[in-house]
């Protein structure tokens, strides 16, 4: 169980320096900013994916 709210974190770590990363990079490499666009919506889809199964097997 603990394993999940470790992986969740972590991808709300990965999803804050993605944005981070984002704005960072607009001014100077669209194209690479765009892919940490991509990687930020990424990573918060798995972010809430995981937090719903560590729900659904919490009930259990």
């Amino acid at each position: 169980m603990k394993h999940y709210i470790i992986s969740e974190i972590i991808y709300w770590i990965i999803a804050v320096i993605s944005i981070f990363s984002f704005f960072e990079n607009w001014e100077i490499n669209n194209n690479r900013a765009f892919i940490f666009l991509g990687f930020s919506i990424l990573s918060v889809f798995m972010a809430l994916f995981r937090r719903h199964f560590r729900k659904k097997y919490s009930k259990k």
